[in-house]
């Protein structure tokens, strides 16, 4: 099982319009095969990142999905704000997961290095 966070700066004068993007997505993601959930999270303090969270049954799940037509389809759908709605270039962060507290007998996806999406 792995984790993707992918945090977005974006400017207050931004963030209804980030939300109501989120709110309104294709949510393609939600029928690829190996995905298993979606959070957005809001930041509470100021200069915080949203957090865009996705978790995946497996690192090759996660690749099939920005390999796929769904995902520049879905993307396209959600529309995008313009480069200024951001005050930082966004981070992307892979984790594997070693455990998890709702799943005791989950086994540790293997160590696969560092991240190659294309």
């Amino acid at each position: 099982m792995i984790t993707v966070a992918n945090r977005l700066y974006v400017k207050p004068e931004y963030a209804d319009t980030f939300e109501a993007v989120f709110r309104e997505r294709a949510g393609l993601v939600d029928k690829m095969e190996g995905f298993l959930s979606n959070q957005i999270l809001r930041p509470v303090n100021e200069g915080d990142p949203y957090v865009v969270f996705t978790t995946w049954n497996s690192r090759q799940d996660f690749l099939n999905w920005v390999r796929s037509d769904a995902f520049v389809k879905g993307h396209a759908q959600s529309g995008t704000l313009p480069k200024d709605a951001y005050f930082k270039t966004n981070a992307l962060e892979l984790h594997e997961v070693l455990q998890d507290s709702t799943r005791p007998g989950l086994e540790p996806e293997p160590k696969g290095g560092p991240l190659k999406m294309h």
